[in-house]
């Protein structure tokens, strides 16, 4: 398989150059950004590209307004954002293709930012329609993806630009890149992964993949659940996935590799109780694993090299359903692990907290983490290839 080109392989001196980034940021209700993480990711490739002076065009998009323009989901509420993270003016522009964007472009000095309207706003984006990606394509030189969290995706702006122009990847995708192939292809012995969270179907494939390459597959949060109730395991009121029961007959629970929780935090109603799995009663709700299961797991950490971690293992949002996943990350720092995580409400979470310095990497993408860590490669790192 032909390597992927990189920003350092391409000369991007006085060249328009159309970055494809991701700045679906959380926002509160007046609009202010409560995390920069994703914006601060990119920062690196940005005053790379100042400094060759290029000029900067960037394509994003937030929230999932299906083809339709809203407000509330303008990127122009990024653009304060990234100017003070640059100390730098940022253009911005409502159109992002045609003769007004063509206009703005040749007018830029060498070194300016223009950002793109969110390109959700126009359907055409998630078809992945070919006219579309030329018409923005024509925009630029060269393009950068720098949008691994989006790169599971076969949409316009990741997998079509590419067919028209010289293409490599961006700082930040090459890091996620060289990050994840350290656990699938060099990790660490012993390796533990720890999948958490609500859809099941999202992660069969990594959970199998895992029970291949991991010495310990820990299963938590609805997911383990789910897996319960699918066995006939009486759950009570938790929250379950029944249309995923087919899909847990993909895994082989008997593998002994794999574990599941032994006992649950539950709520009555009035109160947090713990039970054994298989005790609850009708009325009662799992929303943590329990203190057995947290000693368990922990010991199992301790005893590794290299941790992965995707999911929350209760419902974090609700005290002291956060109890498992504050634990686990004390066990990570404490016992001095490699650690890598991702998942859109896992990093909300180590942010809240202020541990996100314990991990030595947390991945920008959740579902795009997923997908790498189970076949290796994503649509918007092959469209680079081709």
């Amino acid at each position: 398989m032909s390597k992927i080109k990189t920003l350092k392989n391409v000369d991007v001196k006085n060249k328009r150059v159309l970055v494809r980034v991701d700045f679906d940021v959380p926002m509160d209700d007046k609009l202010n950004i409560v995390d920069n993480s994703r914006i601060k990711g990119c920062l690196s490739t940005f005053e790379y590209l100042i400094k060759q002076k290029a000029k900067i065009i960037l394509i994003s998009h937030t929230g999932r307004p299906n083809g339709k323009k809203d407000k509330k989901l303008s990127l122009k509420s990024i653009v304060g954002e990234l100017g003070k993270l640059l100390n730098k003016k940022i253009l911005f522009s409502s159109e992002i293709f045609g003769v007004k964007v063509k206009e703005k472009i040749k007018k830029m000095k060498f070194g300016d930012i223009l950002l793109l309207e969110n390109i959700r706003f126009w359907k055409q984006e998630e078809q992945n329609d070919q006219e579309f990606a030329k018409k923005i394509a024509e925009l630029g030189d060269i393009y950068i993806n720098e949008s691994f969290a989006v790169s599971h995706r076969k949409h316009a702006s990741i997998v079509g630009i590419p067919q028209f122009l010289p293409s490599v990847a961006g700082f930040l995708l090459e890091k996620e890149i060289e990050e994840l192939d350290k656990i699938l292809k060099k990790p660490m012995k012993p390796l533990v992964a720890i999948i958490g969270g609500a859809k099941i179907e999202t992660k069969i494939k990594v959970i199998n993949k895992f029970l291949k390459i991991a010495d310990k597959v820990l299963i938590g949060g609805a997911l383990a659940n789910t897996i319960f109730a699918s066995q006939g395991i009486a759950m009570g009121e938790s929250k379950i996935d029944k249309e995923s029961f087919g899909e847990v007959k993909k895994i082989n629970l008997k593998n002994h590799k794999l574990f599941l929780p032994i006992d649950l935090g539950i709520w009555d109603g009035k109160n947090v109780i713990y039970r054994d799995v298989g005790s609850l009663q009708w009325f009662e709700k799992a929303l943590d694993i329990g203190p057995k299961t947290i000693h368990l797991f922990n010991d199992i950490i301790l005893k590794s090299k290299m941790v992965v971690w995707n999911g929350p293992l209760g419902l974090i949002g609700q005290k002291p359903f956060d109890r498992a996943s504050k634990e686990l990350i004390g066990v990570i720092d404490k016992g001095g692990i490699y650690a890598v995580v991702g998942g859109g409400d896992t990093n909300a979470f180590i942010n809240e907290i202020g541990k996100k310095e314990i991990f030595n990497w947390v991945s920008t993408g959740g579902g795009a983490m997923l997908d790498y860590l189970s076949e290796g490669t994503l649509p918007g790192i092959e469209a680079l290839r081709e």
